[in-house]
């Protein structure tokens, strides 16, 4: 656990950065030691721009000129994330951080239409950039959770618009990279837990164990803890968040406190029962798949303090919408055929959508996906036998391939996927998928979801799923 440090006065300086190219005179430069660079290379480089401090480690043997102050820390990620919300204030007084797997994204949006229809300012900030009715962030971001300096940069605008309640997604990489040891949320969601990110962390329990650092280190006494009840791993952490003073609060299938009692598939979305703290509520939500009910409740418990009462909440449920590229239906054939798009690149997120769906489908249930490049090679043949085992076809393509070559990734996905149809340009894949579909069938396009640009070698062109799919079901029609 990080131990309290003293942070060093950041209003001296005009600006903070850990790019030296950005720096301006004035300002503190953090050179952080990383995984393909080292901060402290830059550090003549940010000088020479006009930095006026230096964050560097303890044991950096570099001299600085005159006039330029040394910081030094032990963590100089964990000291960056301190002065980077120490700068930027005001910042949202009620933030809830949200890991997991898979289902990030939809929590948080669910966590801000419920706020937003009880009369509170939010916003979601993540994977889809900043959302928020009330301020408009110029640029998304690279990382599911950015840099401690463009996190606590658009908190403090958020606040400044008077949004008050942000929903914020806590990847592995920024836990374990200290993004966000300088926000101090007062409630944290554990939505799912499942094989990923192999390439960084070297072994599922490293994962679990970055990913737990939200509960274990981050989480304030008194504050929140909201944990799935149906994933035995994650429930691990309900005794040492007790003994850290969390409330903890459970949700999903065998929760105590929002639980999920029965789901029933409906051409509409879902009809439900659900047992909020003690109450029942029954009626239709317009989402899809079971896994959409999860992330509603795990939103639902990690802000019920700030809604006014069950009523209140219960009429809230139905208006409820999903987020763009998560299981978003993008067009319907004539015949009634619907065509989904999903931003599933997991093997257990292509399992949850394609077990969702198949409720839905009177005919075929086709997918079309691929695997990405520079990335987690041991999910490709759990993807490709998942698909086998749960669609009736399903269509092999290119999802990022980045440097890859991209014939050796689907190789990859298709020696577990046998009876799969090879074709390695995504339009042409979708298109064949289309052409494939007859009346009962349902067709979902998965792995890139909202993304609008696909990374093929050092290019990113223009390219969007639900753009494609438009276009070509008018053609095929």
């Amino acid at each position: 656990m990080q131990q309290a440090i003293e942070i060093p006065d950041i209003r001296q300086y005009s600006g903070i950065t850990s790019d030296s190219r950005e720096v301006e005179k004035g300002y503190l430069f953090a050179a952080i030691p990383g995984v393909a660079q080292n901060g402290e290379r830059y550090i003549p480089q940010a000088v020479e721009r006009g930095a006026t401090g230096i964050l560097c480690r303890k044991d950096w043997q570099g001299e600085l000129p005159t006039g330029v102050a040394r910081i030094e820390a032990e963590n100089p990620r964990h000291m960056l994330a301190l002065l980077a919300e120490a700068f930027y204030q005001p910042s949202p007084r009620h933030i809830v951080a949200i890991t997991g797997t898979d289902g990030k994204t939809s929590t948080a949006e669910f966590c801000r239409q419920l706020l937003e229809q009880t009369g509170h300012k939010a916003a979601t900030l993540g994977t889809l950039g900043v959302h928020s009715l009330h301020y408009r962030a110029p640029e998304g971001f690279p990382n599911t959770t950015p840099d401690p300096v463009v996190l606590h940069r658009h908190l403090q605008a958020l606040a400044k618009t008077g949004v008050d309640y942000v929903a914020l997604e806590a990847s592995s990489h920024g836990l374990h990279q200290y993004r966000l040891d300088g926000v101090r949320p007062e409630a944290g969601v554990f939505t799912t837990f499942g094989a990923d990110h192999g390439d960084y962390h070297p072994t599922t329990e490293e994962y679990f164990d970055a990913k737990a650092r939200l509960f274990r280190e981050l989480l304030p006494a008194g504050a929140r803890a909201v944990l799935n009840a149906d994933d035995e791993r994650i429930m691990r952490l309900a005794q040492p968040c007790a003994e850290r003073g969390l409330e903890v609060v459970t949700f999903g299938r065998n929760a105590k406190d929002f639980r999920s009692e029965k789901i029933i598939p409906v051409a509409e979305g879902l009809l439900v029962e659900l047992n909020i703290l003690g109450k029942p509520w029954e009626g239709k939500l317009p989402l899809y798949g079971g896994f959409q009910l999860m992330n509603v409740l795990a939103a639902s418990a990690a802000v019920w303090p700030h809604l006014q009462s069950h009523e209140q909440y219960f009429s809230l449920l139905p208006a409820l919408s999903g987020v763009r590229g998560r299981l978003e239906k993008v067009a319907v054939f004539p015949q009634g055929m619907p065509v989904f798009v999903d931003y599933a690149h997991t093997a257990q997120a292509l399992k949850g959508i394609l077990l969702a769906l198949r409720p839905h489908t009177a005919g075929h249930l086709l997918v079309v996906f691929g695997c990405g490049g520079d990335r987690d090679r041991a999910k490709r043949p759990h993807m490709g036998q998942v698909a086998a085992e749960l669609a009736d076809l399903a269509i092999i393509t290119d999802d990022n391939p980045r440097s890859e070559d991209p014939a050796s990734i689907r190789a990859e996905i298709l020696a577990a996927c046998p009876e799969g149809v090879e074709i390695g340009d995504r339009e042409e894949a979708i298109v064949y998928a289309l052409r494939c579909m007859q009346e009962g069938d349902v067709l979902v396009v998965a792995g890139k979801g909202h993304e609008t640009t696909q990374l093929v070698g050092r290019k990113s062109v223009h390219f969007n799923d639900a753009e494609v799919i438009r276009k070509n079901i008018m053609e095929i029609v």
